[in-house]
Protein backbone atom coordinates (compact mmCIF):
# COMPACT_ATOMS: atom_id res chain seq x y z
CA UNK A 1 0.00 0.00 0.00
CA UNK A 2 1.29 3.45 -0.89
CA UNK A 3 -1.35 5.33 1.07
CA UNK A 4 -1.83 3.97 4.56
CA UNK A 5 -4.77 6.06 5.74
CA UNK A 6 -6.06 9.61 5.88
CA UNK A 7 -5.44 12.36 8.39
CA UNK A 8 -8.19 14.33 10.02
CA UNK A 9 -7.39 17.10 7.55
CA UNK A 10 -8.28 14.84 4.64
CA UNK A 11 -4.74 14.40 3.34
CA UNK A 12 -3.32 10.88 2.94
CA UNK A 13 -0.63 9.69 5.34
CA UNK A 14 2.40 8.73 3.30
CA UNK A 15 5.24 6.70 4.82
CA UNK A 16 8.49 8.59 5.27
CA UNK A 17 10.63 5.60 4.35
CA UNK A 18 10.69 1.96 3.46
CA UNK A 19 11.39 1.12 7.08
CA UNK A 20 8.61 3.30 8.41
CA UNK A 21 6.00 1.95 6.04
CA UNK A 22 6.34 -1.40 7.84
CA UNK A 23 6.52 -3.52 4.71
CA UNK A 24 10.28 -3.82 4.23
CA UNK A 25 11.93 -4.29 7.64
CA UNK A 26 15.68 -4.02 7.48
CA UNK A 27 15.75 -2.82 3.89
CA UNK A 28 16.40 0.80 3.01
CA UNK A 29 17.96 0.49 -0.43
CA UNK A 30 14.83 1.24 -2.43
CA UNK A 31 11.80 3.30 -1.31
CA UNK A 32 8.38 1.71 -1.67
CA UNK A 33 6.61 4.98 -2.40
CA UNK A 34 6.76 7.48 -5.24
CA UNK A 35 7.32 11.21 -5.39
CA UNK A 36 4.35 11.80 -7.68
CA UNK A 37 1.95 10.55 -5.04
CA UNK A 38 3.28 13.11 -2.59
CA UNK A 39 3.04 15.86 -5.20
CA UNK A 40 -0.53 14.92 -6.08
CA UNK A 41 -1.54 14.91 -2.42
CA UNK A 42 -0.43 18.54 -2.13
CA UNK A 43 -1.74 19.85 -5.46
CA UNK A 44 -5.19 18.32 -4.91
CA UNK A 45 -6.82 20.68 -2.41
CA UNK A 46 -8.90 18.72 0.05
CA UNK A 47 -12.13 20.31 1.36
CA UNK A 48 -10.49 20.77 4.77
CA UNK A 49 -7.95 23.16 3.25
CA UNK A 50 -10.30 24.97 0.90
CA UNK A 51 -10.97 27.88 3.24
CA UNK A 52 -9.53 31.29 4.07
CA UNK A 53 -7.92 29.95 7.26
CA UNK A 54 -6.74 26.41 6.37
CA UNK A 55 -4.92 24.15 8.82
CA UNK A 56 -1.15 24.22 9.07
CA UNK A 57 0.22 22.99 5.73
CA UNK A 58 1.70 19.50 5.70
CA UNK A 59 4.48 20.61 3.36
CA UNK A 60 6.72 23.69 3.39
CA UNK A 61 9.69 24.64 1.22
CA UNK A 62 12.30 26.85 2.85
CA UNK A 63 14.99 28.66 0.87
CA UNK A 64 18.50 28.11 2.20
CA UNK A 65 19.89 30.35 -0.53
CA UNK A 66 18.48 32.55 -3.27
CA UNK A 67 21.62 32.00 -5.36
CA UNK A 68 21.65 29.77 -8.42
CA UNK A 69 24.51 28.55 -10.61
CA UNK A 70 22.36 28.49 -13.78
CA UNK A 71 20.59 31.25 -15.73
CA UNK A 72 17.81 29.34 -17.47
CA UNK A 73 15.64 31.47 -19.74
CA UNK A 74 12.44 29.79 -18.50
CA UNK A 75 13.21 30.67 -14.85
CA UNK A 76 12.76 34.21 -13.50
CA UNK A 77 15.79 33.76 -11.25
CA UNK A 78 17.85 34.80 -14.27
CA UNK A 79 16.11 38.20 -14.23
CA UNK A 80 17.73 39.05 -10.87
CA UNK A 81 14.59 40.66 -9.49
CA UNK A 82 15.80 40.40 -5.89
CA UNK A 83 18.95 40.18 -3.81
CA UNK A 84 20.55 36.75 -3.98
CA UNK A 85 21.82 35.77 -0.55
CA UNK A 86 21.71 32.95 2.00
CA UNK A 87 19.34 32.46 4.91
CA UNK A 88 20.81 33.06 8.35
CA UNK A 89 21.30 29.81 10.30
CA UNK A 90 19.58 31.29 13.35
CA UNK A 91 16.49 32.14 11.28
CA UNK A 92 16.45 28.71 9.67
CA UNK A 93 16.60 26.80 12.94
CA UNK A 94 13.95 28.92 14.64
CA UNK A 95 11.47 28.80 11.76
CA UNK A 96 11.99 25.11 11.02
CA UNK A 97 11.46 24.14 14.67
CA UNK A 98 8.43 26.41 14.88
CA UNK A 99 6.88 24.89 11.77
CA UNK A 100 7.39 21.35 13.03
CA UNK A 101 5.80 22.27 16.37
CA UNK A 102 2.87 23.68 14.39
CA UNK A 103 2.32 20.45 12.47
CA UNK A 104 4.41 20.63 9.28
CA UNK A 105 5.48 17.09 8.30
CA UNK A 106 7.33 17.48 5.00
CA UNK A 107 10.20 19.97 4.71
CA UNK A 108 11.74 20.95 1.39
CA UNK A 109 15.20 22.42 1.97
CA UNK A 110 14.99 24.52 -1.20
CA UNK A 111 12.70 27.03 -2.89
CA UNK A 112 13.84 29.23 -5.79
CA UNK A 113 17.61 29.01 -5.32
CA UNK A 114 20.02 26.07 -5.74
CA UNK A 115 20.62 24.60 -2.29
CA UNK A 116 23.81 22.81 -3.33
CA UNK A 117 25.41 26.27 -3.19
CA UNK A 118 24.71 26.42 0.55
CA UNK A 119 27.67 25.26 2.63
CA UNK A 120 25.45 24.12 5.49
CA UNK A 121 22.93 22.12 3.48
CA UNK A 122 23.88 18.87 5.22
CA UNK A 123 23.60 20.55 8.62
CA UNK A 124 20.15 21.86 7.69
CA UNK A 125 18.96 18.36 6.81
CA UNK A 126 20.41 16.87 10.00
CA UNK A 127 18.80 19.60 12.13
CA UNK A 128 15.40 19.04 10.55
CA UNK A 129 15.60 15.26 10.99
CA UNK A 130 17.40 14.87 14.31
CA UNK A 131 16.54 18.01 16.25
CA UNK A 132 13.03 18.67 14.96
CA UNK A 133 11.84 15.20 13.99
CA UNK A 134 10.53 15.88 10.48
CA UNK A 135 9.31 12.56 9.04
CA UNK A 136 10.18 13.61 5.49
CA UNK A 137 12.87 15.99 4.23
CA UNK A 138 13.18 16.52 0.48
CA UNK A 139 15.40 18.40 -1.94
CA UNK A 140 15.27 19.41 -5.60
CA UNK A 141 18.50 20.30 -7.41
CA UNK A 142 19.59 21.13 -10.95
CA UNK A 143 22.29 18.51 -10.37
CA UNK A 144 25.36 20.43 -11.53
CA UNK A 145 26.89 20.60 -8.04
CA UNK A 146 25.33 17.38 -6.72
CA UNK A 147 28.59 15.44 -6.60
CA UNK A 148 28.77 12.00 -5.03
CA UNK A 149 30.40 13.56 -1.96
CA UNK A 150 27.64 16.15 -1.46
CA UNK A 151 24.91 13.59 -2.10
CA UNK A 152 26.48 11.16 0.37
CA UNK A 153 26.57 13.89 3.01
CA UNK A 154 22.91 14.77 2.44
CA UNK A 155 21.79 11.15 2.57
CA UNK A 156 23.84 10.45 5.68
CA UNK A 157 22.21 13.49 7.31
CA UNK A 158 18.79 11.90 6.75
CA UNK A 159 17.52 13.17 3.40
CA UNK A 160 14.43 11.21 2.30
CA UNK A 161 14.07 12.44 -1.28
CA UNK A 162 16.47 13.83 -3.86
CA UNK A 163 15.00 15.06 -7.14
CA UNK A 164 16.94 16.25 -10.16
CA UNK A 165 15.43 18.87 -12.47
CA UNK A 166 16.60 17.40 -15.76
CA UNK A 167 15.43 19.75 -18.49
CA UNK A 168 17.92 19.59 -21.37
CA UNK A 169 18.51 16.98 -24.05
CA UNK A 170 22.20 17.49 -24.77
CA UNK A 171 25.25 19.68 -24.13
CA UNK A 172 24.43 22.15 -26.89
CA UNK A 173 20.93 22.78 -25.63
CA UNK A 174 22.13 22.92 -22.03
CA UNK A 175 24.47 25.78 -22.87
CA UNK A 176 21.81 27.63 -24.89
CA UNK A 177 19.18 27.34 -22.15
CA UNK A 178 21.27 27.74 -18.98
CA UNK A 179 24.02 30.03 -20.33
CA UNK A 180 26.55 27.77 -18.64
CA UNK A 181 29.25 25.72 -20.38
CA UNK A 182 27.73 22.86 -22.34
CA UNK A 183 29.99 20.10 -21.05
CA UNK A 184 28.37 20.45 -17.64
CA UNK A 185 25.37 18.63 -19.10
CA UNK A 186 27.46 15.45 -18.94
CA UNK A 187 28.46 16.31 -15.36
CA UNK A 188 24.78 16.33 -14.40
CA UNK A 189 24.12 12.99 -16.08
CA UNK A 190 27.06 11.44 -14.24
CA UNK A 191 25.96 13.01 -10.95
CA UNK A 192 22.53 11.39 -11.30
CA UNK A 193 24.11 8.01 -11.92
CA UNK A 194 26.53 8.51 -9.04
CA UNK A 195 23.68 9.43 -6.68
CA UNK A 196 22.10 6.05 -7.32
CA UNK A 197 25.38 4.26 -6.59
CA UNK A 198 25.87 6.25 -3.40
CA UNK A 199 22.34 5.42 -2.24
CA UNK A 200 22.54 1.72 -3.03
CA UNK A 201 26.07 1.13 -1.78
CA UNK A 202 25.46 3.07 1.43
CA UNK A 203 22.00 1.64 2.05
CA UNK A 204 20.64 5.14 2.57
CA UNK A 205 16.91 5.64 2.96
CA UNK A 206 16.46 8.19 0.18
CA UNK A 207 14.39 8.13 -2.97
CA UNK A 208 16.05 9.40 -6.17
CA UNK A 209 13.84 11.06 -8.73
CA UNK A 210 13.95 13.24 -11.83
CA UNK A 211 11.52 15.57 -13.57
CA UNK A 212 11.66 17.11 -17.03
CA UNK A 213 9.77 19.86 -18.83
CA UNK A 214 7.59 18.30 -21.48
CA UNK A 215 8.00 20.25 -24.70
CA UNK A 216 6.58 18.97 -27.98
CA UNK A 217 7.78 17.87 -31.40
CA UNK A 218 11.48 17.31 -32.01
CA UNK A 219 12.47 18.60 -28.57
CA UNK A 220 10.31 16.00 -26.85
CA UNK A 221 11.92 13.25 -28.90
CA UNK A 222 15.37 14.48 -27.91
CA UNK A 223 14.35 14.67 -24.25
CA UNK A 224 12.98 11.14 -24.37
CA UNK A 225 16.42 9.87 -25.43
CA UNK A 226 18.13 11.87 -22.68
CA UNK A 227 15.69 10.58 -20.07
CA UNK A 228 16.29 7.02 -21.24
CA UNK A 229 19.96 7.46 -20.30
CA UNK A 230 19.20 8.31 -16.67
CA UNK A 231 15.96 6.40 -16.14
CA UNK A 232 17.60 3.32 -14.63
CA UNK A 233 19.32 5.55 -12.06
CA UNK A 234 16.13 7.02 -10.64
CA UNK A 235 13.20 5.46 -8.82
CA UNK A 236 10.70 7.57 -10.74
CA UNK A 237 10.71 10.12 -13.55
CA UNK A 238 7.84 12.44 -14.38
CA UNK A 239 7.03 15.29 -16.75
CA UNK A 240 6.15 18.88 -15.96
CA UNK A 241 4.54 21.58 -18.10
CA UNK A 242 6.43 24.77 -18.94
CA UNK A 243 5.40 27.26 -16.28
CA UNK A 244 4.99 31.00 -16.77
CA UNK A 245 6.55 31.71 -13.35
CA UNK A 246 3.70 33.96 -12.17
CA UNK A 247 3.73 35.73 -15.53
CA UNK A 248 7.41 36.69 -15.32
CA UNK A 249 8.64 34.42 -18.12
CA UNK A 250 5.55 34.24 -20.31
CA UNK A 251 6.47 34.17 -23.97
CA UNK A 252 10.24 33.92 -23.41
CA UNK A 253 11.86 32.77 -26.66
CA UNK A 254 8.46 32.24 -28.19
CA UNK A 255 7.35 29.64 -25.67
CA UNK A 256 3.77 29.33 -24.51
CA UNK A 257 3.79 28.39 -20.82
CA UNK A 258 0.80 26.71 -19.24
CA UNK A 259 -1.50 28.70 -16.94
CA UNK A 260 -0.45 29.00 -13.32
CA UNK A 261 1.09 25.99 -11.57
CA UNK A 262 -1.26 23.08 -12.24
CA UNK A 263 1.15 20.44 -10.95
CA UNK A 264 2.56 17.64 -13.10
CA UNK A 265 1.63 16.11 -16.43
CA UNK A 266 -0.84 13.31 -15.73
CA UNK A 267 -2.46 15.03 -12.76
CA UNK A 268 -2.96 18.63 -13.84
CA UNK A 269 -5.07 20.87 -11.60
CA UNK A 270 -7.19 23.88 -12.54
CA UNK A 271 -5.45 27.24 -12.10
CA UNK A 272 -8.15 28.53 -9.75
CA UNK A 273 -8.17 28.10 -6.88
CA UNK A 274 -4.39 27.65 -6.86
CA UNK A 275 -3.19 24.88 -4.56
CA UNK A 276 -0.06 26.85 -3.53
CA UNK A 277 -2.26 29.35 -1.70
CA UNK A 278 -3.89 26.66 0.43
CA UNK A 279 -1.79 23.52 0.92
CA UNK A 280 1.94 24.34 0.88
CA UNK A 281 4.08 27.02 2.51
CA UNK A 282 7.01 28.78 0.82
CA UNK A 283 9.62 30.62 2.87
CA UNK A 284 12.20 32.88 1.21
CA UNK A 285 15.81 33.20 2.37
CA UNK A 286 15.02 36.52 4.12
CA UNK A 287 12.12 35.08 6.09
CA UNK A 288 9.07 36.05 4.05
CA UNK A 289 6.15 33.63 3.86
CA UNK A 290 5.11 33.63 0.22
CA UNK A 291 1.80 32.59 -1.32
CA UNK A 292 3.42 31.49 -4.59
CA UNK A 293 5.79 28.83 -5.93
CA UNK A 294 7.40 31.50 -8.14
CA UNK A 295 7.77 34.59 -5.96
CA UNK A 296 10.84 36.04 -7.66
CA UNK A 297 9.88 39.67 -7.05
CA UNK A 298 8.39 39.62 -3.54
CA UNK A 299 4.85 40.56 -4.50
CA UNK A 300 3.38 37.45 -2.90
CA UNK A 301 4.70 38.11 0.61
CA UNK A 302 2.01 37.31 3.18
CA UNK A 303 4.05 37.75 6.33
CA UNK A 304 7.49 38.39 7.80
CA UNK A 305 8.77 35.41 9.80
CA UNK A 306 11.51 37.52 11.33
CA UNK A 307 8.69 39.32 13.13
CA UNK A 308 5.81 36.78 13.15
CA UNK A 309 5.30 33.18 14.07
CA UNK A 310 4.72 30.87 11.11
CA UNK A 311 1.07 30.08 11.85
CA UNK A 312 0.30 33.75 12.46
CA UNK A 313 1.65 34.55 8.99
CA UNK A 314 -0.16 31.53 7.49
CA UNK A 315 -3.43 32.94 8.84
CA UNK A 316 -2.58 36.62 8.30
CA UNK A 317 -5.16 39.02 6.95
CA UNK A 318 -3.32 39.47 3.60
CA UNK A 319 -3.23 35.69 3.13
CA UNK A 320 -6.88 35.30 4.04
CA UNK A 321 -7.81 38.09 1.62
CA UNK A 322 -5.92 36.38 -1.20
CA UNK A 323 -7.51 33.02 -0.45
CA UNK A 324 -10.92 34.65 -0.42
CA UNK A 325 -10.27 35.91 -3.96
CA UNK A 326 -9.22 32.44 -5.10
CA UNK A 327 -12.32 30.88 -3.59
CA UNK A 328 -14.40 33.46 -5.47
CA UNK A 329 -12.55 32.43 -8.66
CA UNK A 330 -11.53 36.03 -9.35
CA UNK A 331 -8.05 37.34 -8.51
CA UNK A 332 -8.30 40.68 -10.24
CA UNK A 333 -6.60 43.31 -8.12
CA UNK A 334 -4.52 40.76 -6.19
CA UNK A 335 -0.87 39.71 -6.35
CA UNK A 336 -1.93 36.85 -8.63
CA UNK A 337 -3.41 39.15 -11.27
CA UNK A 338 -0.29 39.20 -13.48
CA UNK A 339 -0.07 35.42 -13.70
CA UNK A 340 -0.96 34.28 -17.23
CA UNK A 341 -3.61 32.00 -15.76
CA UNK A 342 -5.86 34.98 -15.17
CA UNK A 343 -5.19 37.30 -18.11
Amino acid sequence: MLIESSTASGLPILPASANECGCCPGSVSRPTFGITQRIDAITQISPTYLRVDPPCPRSVKIELTARCDLNCFFCATAKRLRTRADMAWELFTRVVREMRDGGVEELGVFYLGESMLCDWLEDAIAFAKNECGYPYVFLTTNGRLATAERVRGCMAAGLNSLKFSFNNADAEQFQAVTRVRGRDFHVIVENIKAARRVRDEGGYNCGIYASSIQYDGEQLEKMQRAVDEIRSSVDEHYWLPLYGQAGLTSGERGTKPIAGNPGRIGALRPPLPCWAVFTEGHVTYDGRLSACCFDHDGRFSMGDLTQQRFLDAWHSEPFQKLRRAHLAMSVQGTACERCIAYE
